[in-house]
């Protein structure tokens, strides 16, 4: 989490989470982040909260140049200024942008680091936990643990066959009316990704997501042509050049651009309007923190080609009470705040409890 504060006694809220895997986070890992935020700090020490575009304009090559850690910071510096600007004007952030266009913002329950075991019954079992909160999408990552390129093709089967028989229960446990999608995390080559899609047919997909990696966007092209599912992608790209290609070549049809990661709102408004002009939809990533879901909810409140906001549910219990007011889903949703910024705090106490 990144909090500014202002000499007005105002403070903005970012957040530079899974940039290093949600599960192998160190505290090695954490002190790269501090000093990736602190030379990006330097580019708006002492300026006003306002001079947003100032701050992307020295920040972005860097950003662009450094990595995924490097974009994360420079994302959660942008998302605290708009949330200080916000504060400043005494309007929610997405007035900022236009205003909201809807109040209400549907969610999916991105139920794959929840499940345990990682079986068809586990997938089962915790998807129909989701489902009886008020649900209605849910999407696992049923691939996770694939075998490394060189295994055996017997291992790749199993594998293979493990995720579909997964998707199956899933599909099974939630009925026809809810929708799934599956989280493929590029593990798969073009002839695989073909052969899985065919297979996952009978499960009526909401989307086929990330089979081979975004960037190779012409495996892609070659797949999404040539199966009936659609596709969704592009979750730790950079940028308007990041999703360029996916857009342009309709590779997709759900791009997946993370405030935390894509270069934070004002860049994620340029994305999604790029995609808005080839007829592709979007569906902000968002495996993380309430922080980052407070942004992205500034910003999906008004792009026209809102689809979804993932959340990454049932992680642990605490979630929701690391901001004040507490976070809260109902039936599915999430209402869009009417206060100033991002209308939260975080709750220190509770912050301090859960330090590395």
């Amino acid at each position: 989490m990144v909090r500014l504060r202002t000499d007005a006694g105002l403070t903005g809220l970012g957040e530079a989470s899974d940039a290093f895997g949600f599960a192998n986070t160190t505290k090695q890992d954490a002190l790269k982040m501090e000093t990736q935020l602190r030379q990006f700090f330097e580019l708006i020490r002492g300026r006003s909260p306002l001079d947003i575009e100032a701050y992307r304009q020295a920040g972005i090559g860097i950003a662009k140049a450094g990595g995924l850690v490097a974009a994360t910071a420079y994302s959660a510096i942008e998302q605290a200024l708009w949330d200080l600007a916000g504060q400043l004007l005494e309007v929610p952030t997405y007035a900022l942008f236009g205003g909201a266009v809807r109040n209400t913002l549907a969610v999916y329950a991105n139920i794959n680091r929840a499940t345990q075991p990682r079986t068809p019954a586990g997938f089962a079992a915790t998807a129909k936990r989701a489902v009886a909160e008020g649900f209605q999408a849910v999407k696992a990552a049923p691939w996770d643990g694939f075998p490394k390129p060189g295994s055996s093709a017997g291992e790749i089967r199993a594998a293979v066959d493990l995720g579909i028989a997964s998707t199956a229960a899933i599909r099974e446990a939630v009925g026809a009316a809810v929708e799934v999608m599956v989280d493929c995390h590029s593990f798969f080559d073009v002839p695989l990704a073909r052969t899985v899609a065919e297979r996952l047919e009978p499960y009526k997909l909401g989307w086929y997501e990330e089979p081979v990696a975004p960037e190779r966007t012409e495996e892609t092209v070659q797949i999404r042509r040539s199966i009936r599912q659609q596709m969704a992608g592009g979750e730790i790209l950079f940028g308007i050049n990041g999703f360029a290609p996916l857009c342009r070549t309709k590779a997709v049809d759900v791009i997946m651009p993370d405030v935390k990661h894509c270069g934070g709102l004002l860049e994620m408004t340029r994305i999604a309007a790029m995609a808005a002009a080839e007829g592709v939809a979007v569906a902000p990533h968002n495996p993380s923190g309430p922080v980052s879901t407070a942004a992205s909810v500034q910003i999906c409140a008004n792009i026209p080609n809102f689809r979804l906001l993932e959340l990454q549910w049932g992680e642990v219990a605490w979630r929701g009470d690391l901001v004040t007011p507490a976070e809260k889903f109902e039936r599915g949703s999430i209402q869009v705040p009417d206060q100033p910024g991002f209308g939260i705090r975080l709750n220190d106490k509770l912050v301090q409890a859960h330090l590395l």
